[in-house]
């Protein structure tokens, strides 16, 4: 069946057809399963219980999608023991309206996300409801308002395979061993601290595997009985608990043989995070966590690693694949006052996996993921919960009903529905009752019983000291005041302070980009960084802006030339982070017209062009990963809403509302006091006049400490108190 749904992709410039799977949920809160063919044309989301035979069969259902659709990558998901690549598509005006759907594979998952996200850009595709309910309509003759830049689909991915930062490289060739090249990680020989606090540098081996970035992604994500046909250091693997769809924890044996003799067995216990790339790149991350649910076992000796994983990156058109595999691994010897050459040995050997794994992609043919990893990887990927879950799903019983239900909603439509119309099942995305109320969800279309779960395992984890975002309920109801929290240092020595960053070390697109495709180095900023704010609360802070007492409001009340750009990134969880950067110019808006143009423009206009170039300048190799050195459409990957005001605009930039950016920035908090972390802001450039682009500004954070934020809550008093003496 799989073969059978990839054969059925196709994608012919406006149009993407080819089966995908409803995922749904019964009256028991169990989701399940329904294969569909979908085509996507024009704007219009199409859906047919079998392949269309003419142009002119009419769909089961239809949809209009609209630059207030946005698609969320869900990751992984197992249902009735097969793995589906969830993503979701909802209406950010109405997130009830929304509609889940799984492909049989992450390609092809990417492909249906990136065209959606294209139509989605394109022109006449932002109506005029804004805050009405999102409305479906069979009929093309609706007019539309053009205020989606037209060039910004034609962009979105240009820049996927280059780094957009200069950085010197922090690794160093020692070796060579069965066809892969053996790194070792550089120190800074200035910094004794960081010398004297790891013990064990990351060593990285890299190979080229013959065989797809897919094929080999998915075989190094199994935790069958078939990765001993490659992986000669395991024994048994186990998913502990799966946390979303990007992130699980999983439990590690190794086996005995290919340890020194006398050695005891080791196991690990990670939390592992994966993501892929608009280039088709893969990246896994691992780190060792504790988990109450997986103690040490007798037998084993728990070995801890420190950062690893593995990046998997396309070669020769997508036919062969260079990767790259990094460990900085705490073996726990008890004769640790001795040379660290055992150790280092051991991990060398650990890295040679890669080379087992090119000679099974040799002996396979190369490009096509074996089929028997598929059971491995469905077994490992489910928890004993979880299989039990899948037992009840598939009970004849209940699959007659779902059945007799589907048959019942399978009639053809006309006229008006909503995207739960194309879910066919009136049973689907019941909201609970506490709910119905909430104005913001980071993951629409939850089912009750994934939500009670979902919280249940984010209540646990906490417990268990790492960090993991979730679901909160956003309060409308904002502070009255606020004032710069943070402190600035232009020593770049000073912990939990911000300067501003070097804007030659980020590249923008030249004059002559539209030719050459070549970026240049930043020459300057637009704006000026003069304060920011590190704050803390138990509810979303939204429009800091606009609040009395504040920066932007001092400037406001005096009448001056003064324009603010202030970036509100709030951080969701049981408490909510909001990092704030404010930005000012006294030169006139007209005097950058793109700027004045998206200062003023529709909120389409501006998630289509507002870029970020994250930069971890110092870190470990795992946190790097995570951020990458790549631009990225802000508006396309995250909810952003605008806030605009006299002399100012904010924007306020939702992590919680993507699965991807919640994992990375898990991942980041638990580092977060280790890292320098430099930022750039820009609005994409794509037409000639509006070449070459420039920055808005930047951004240097110096080893943030969540325990130094300031409470929102305490502000208000302070402001209070000094309102009363006056």
């Amino acid at each position: 069946m799989e073969n059978q749904t990839m054969d059925a992709i196709k994608s012919d410039g406006r149009r993407m057809e080819g089966w995908l799977y409803l995922i749904r949920c019964n009256r028991l809160g169990l989701q399940y399963s329904r294969r569909r063919y979908f085509i996507l044309e024009e704007n219009y989301l199409k859906s047919f219980k079998s392949k269309p035979t003419s142009d002119s069969q009419k769909p089961l259902r239809s949809a209009i999608v609209d630059s207030f659709i946005r698609v969320n990558d869900n990751g992984r998901e197992s249902l009735s023991r097969k793995v589906f690549f969830i993503f979701t598509l909802y209406n950010t005006s109405n997130h009830n309206d929304c509609l889940k759907l799984g492909a049989s594979s992450p390609e092809e998952a990417a492909r249906w996300i990136h065209s959606l996200q294209d139509v989605a850009m394109e022109p006449g595709t932002n109506s005029k409801r804004r805050w009405q309910p999102f409305r479906l309509n069979d009929s093309k003759n609706t007019t539309r308002k053009n205020s989606v830049d037209w060039t910004s689909s034609a962009n979105m991915h240009v820049d996927a395979m280059t780094s957009d930062v200069i950085a010197p490289s922090h690794w160093k060739i020692f070796g060579c061993k069965n066809g892969l090249r053996l790194f070792k990680e550089s120190r800074d020989s200035n910094n004794s601290a960081e010398r004297t606090s790891n013990d064990h540098p990351a060593i990285m081996a890299v190979g080229v595997i013959e065989g797809t970035s897919e094929s080999v992604f998915r075989t190094f994500m199994s935790l069958g009985l078939s990765r001993s046909e490659w992986d000669f250091c395991f024994y048994h693997g186990s998913v502990v608990e799966h946390l979303d769809g990007h992130t699980d924890i999983i439990h590690i044996q190794l086996c005995r043989d290919w340890l020194p003799w006398g050695m005891s067995r080791r196991d690990l216990l990670l939390r592992r995070y994966w993501r892929r790339e608009d280039d088709g790149t893969y990246v896994i991350l691992c780190h060792s966590v504790i988990h109450s649910d997986c103690p040490p076992q007798q037998g084993y000796v728990r070995a801890w690693l420190q950062s690893g994983g593995f990046v998997v990156s396309p070669l020769n058109q997508g036919k062969e694949c260079v990767v790259k595999h990094m460990l900085s691994l705490d073996w726990k010897l008890w004769r640790s006052y001795l040379p660290k050459t055992p150790a280092r040995s051991m991990t060398i050997r650990m890295l040679s996996r890669v080379s087992a794994l090119k000679e099974l992609f040799k002996a396979k043919g190369g490009g096509e993921f074996p089929s028997e990893f598929l059971t491995g990887e469905v077994e490992s990927f489910q928890t004993g919960d979880e299989q039990m879950k899948q037992e009840v799903e598939v009970d004849p019983i209940q699959i007659n009903e779902n059945d007799k239900m589907e048959d019942a909603n399978d009639a053809p439509v006309s006229g008006s529905s909503s995207l739960i119309g194309l879910n066919d099942d009136e049973f689907f995305d019941i909201p609970e009752e506490s709910d119905k109320n909430k104005p913001h969800s980071d993951t629409p279309g939850l089912s009750t019983a994934a939500g009670f779960v979902k919280k249940l395992h984010v209540l646990a984890a906490q417990k268990k000291g790492y960090i993991e975002l979730q679901n909160v309920d956003w309060d409308a109801s904002t502070s009255q005041c606020f004032r710069s929290t943070l402190l600035r240092d232009l020593t770049h020595n000073t912990p939990c302070t911000w300067s501003s960053s070097d804007p030659s070390l980020f590249l923008v697109r030249g004059e002559n980009y539209l030719k050459d495709n070549q970026k240049n180095k930043a020459k300057g900023t637009m704006m000026e960084m003069i304060a920011a704010d590190w704050l803390q609360s138990d509810k979303r802070e939204d429009n800091l802006a606009g609040r009395s007492g504040g920066i932007v409001h001092k400037f406001g009340g005096q009448g001056g030339p003064e324009f603010f750009f202030v970036i509100n990134i709030q951080v969701p969880g049981t408490t909510t982070y909001n990092l704030v950067l404010y930005y000012m110019t006294r030169t006139p808006l007209k005097e950058s017209p793109l700027l004045e143009r998206f200062v003023n423009g529709d909120d389409g206009f501006r998630n289509s062009r507002f870029k970020l170039i994250p930069y971890i300048s110092k870190g470990s190799w795992l946190v790097k990963q995570s951020v990458g050195k790549k631009a990225c459409l802000v508006g396309q990957a995250l909810e952003v809403n605008y806030f605009r005001g006299k002399n100012y605009l904010e924007l306020d930039i939702d992590v919680g509302s993507s699965t991807v950016a919640r994992g990375v920035v898990n991942l980041v908090l638990g580092y977060l006091n280790n890292l320098i972390v430099e930022m750039a802001f820009l609005i994409q450039a794509n037409t000639q006049d509006e070449l070459p682009e420039s920055l808005i500004g930047t951004c240097r954070l110096n080893h943030m400490d969540t325990s130094k934020s300031v409470s929102v809550e305490s502000i208000e008093k302070s402001s209070n108190n000094n309102n009363n003496k006056m």
